[in-house]
């Protein structure tokens, strides 16, 4: 794994559990990266280490920082962590930026439409600013809707509108609040959840069929997007959607239980009880076994794992992975089925 460690030059409060840190570039070894992607930082919290997938904020070519936005979760070690502790000056280690939750530079989509809700913003201002500062896509139109409670939950609410007002030929924000006045409703905050139906009602089948989609936000509302986008038989192929979590379905923990797993890591073997529910990652994790990871979604390749002997079950994939080999596992969302498993990492 490539790390890099880099110092915070500001941190910015967005709203009042969110706060962005700015980091200085490195002076020789320049961090690249696409915007939509992810930074996972490291951190050390009462002993034992964490990493932790953010999204990029910032766009590349457009602000001077690399800057990643974090809202505080319930019970959330590293949240909570760096929205209360970390502070300008700090030295921060982390991982080179992944993810394919990108614009296709390649492609002249005529519409783009970013949805999201609450920190699932994040990404999409990323891909929102690099969308209208880059030269060859001057002519893409941009529709943003966002979904919170209310305008004082809304990340990035002024930065936001500063670019309507710079890009007013450009952009649309769709706002929809569910805790706000009902008699607040305008042309831009609509009260209640995101209603794909009602943003999509003033274009016609082939300004959607040809556009692009990126989803970031919970279960329902993807699902609730997907549903209505399948109306205007939509490719494939345009539809992005960012996984913070895996979807894990009980039923298929049916046949799963706990088992003692042998991990080979470093030259050293180490035995993990896998209680059933948990990921093998996080089995060794709680036993003090630091093994490598970083998005845990099963999106990325860092905490692969060769198979030597037994059985296990990837559970809550959301894409098919194609690039793993025979017996390689992602161990974030790997399982054992029988007693004898040996995994090599």
């Amino acid at each position: 794994m490539n790390t890099y460690t880099l110092k915070v030059v500001e941190v910015r409060k967005e709203t009042e559990d969110t706060v962005t840190i700015c980091f200085k570039q490195p002076g020789l070894k320049k961090i690249k990266y696409l915007a939509g992607q992810y930074l996972t930082l490291m951190f050390r919290i009462n002993g034992r280490r964490y990493l932790r997938p953010y999204s990029f904020s910032s766009a590349p070519g457009v602000d001077p920082f690399l800057e990643v936005t974090i809202k505080r979760v319930p019970n959330g070690v590293v949240s909570n962590y760096i929205n209360n502790a970390v502070a300008i000056g700090d030295a921060i280690e982390v991982l080179q930026p992944i993810g394919d939750f990108v614009f296709p530079i390649e492609r002249k989509a005529n519409q783009v439409f970013l949805w999201g809700v609450g920190s699932g913003v994040t990404p999409l201002f990323s891909l929102l600013k690099f969308i209208l500062n880059e030269e060859s896509l001057n002519e893409t139109q941009v529709h943003l809707i966002y979904g919170n409670h209310n305008i004082e939950s809304s990340i990035f609410w002024n930065a936001l509108h500063i670019l309507q007002q710079e890009h007013s030929d450009r952009l649309k924000i769709t706002h929809f609040h569910t805790r706000s006045d009902k008699n607040e409703n305008t042309n831009t905050s609509i009260f209640g959840r995101i209603q794909p139906d009602v943003v999509l009602k003033d274009y016609d089948l082939n300004q959607v069929n040809e556009s692009l989609h990126y989803i970031c936000g919970p279960l329902d509302l993807k699902n609730n997007i997907k549903n209505v986008l399948s109306n205007y038989n939509l490719p494939s192929e345009n539809l992005f959607i960012e996984d913070f979590e895996l979807i894990k379905d009980p039923k298929d923990f049916e046949t799963i239980l706990t088992q003692q797993v042998e991990i080979n890591f470093q030259g050293k073997n180490s035995s993990v009880e896998v209680l059933k529910g948990k990921s093998i990652l996080e089995a060794a994790l709680d036993a003090g076994i630091e093994l490598p990871y970083s998005c845990q979604t099963g999106n990325c390749n860092t905490c692969k794992g060769k198979l030597k002997s037994g059985e296990l079950r990837m559970i809550g994939l959301v894409k098919e992975r194609e690039d793993l080999e025979n017996n390689d596992y992602l161990l974030c969302c790997s399982h054992p089925l029988t007693e004898d498993v040996y995994i090599q990492i």
